[in-house]
């Protein structure tokens, strides 16, 4: 698996295991993460399966490096995915 199908994988994973939030985001902390035997069997380095997300922008987090235990409490946040064009195009015409 490259690191763009592990991303993909990861954001379906916090999708799965996190509460989704008004902003269309979702959050989950590393603890439950890196604790669920599913992630655990899908995530060879889940840690830097995060790192790689982090670069992409594609999840936020406090922090470079987590480590079971000490960080079982931070909050790992998968940003809302934009809206494609043709719904933003959509919902602006609404607006107006």
């Amino acid at each position: 698996m490259n690191v763009e199908e592990e991303v993909g994988r990861l954001k379906e994973e916090i999708q799965r295991l996190g509460k989704v939030q008004p902003d269309g985001s979702y959050k989950v902390t590393f603890g439950v993460l890196f604790n669920d035997d599913r992630c655990a069997n899908i995530f060879e380095a889940l840690v830097g399966t995060l790192r790689a997300a982090k670069r992409r922008k594609v999840l936020t987090y406090d922090g470079e490096l987590l480590l079971q235990g000490v960080h079982d409490n931070v909050e790992i946040i998968l940003k809302a995915a934009p809206l494609p064009a043709s719904e933003v195009a959509a919902d602006s015409a609404v607006k107006n």
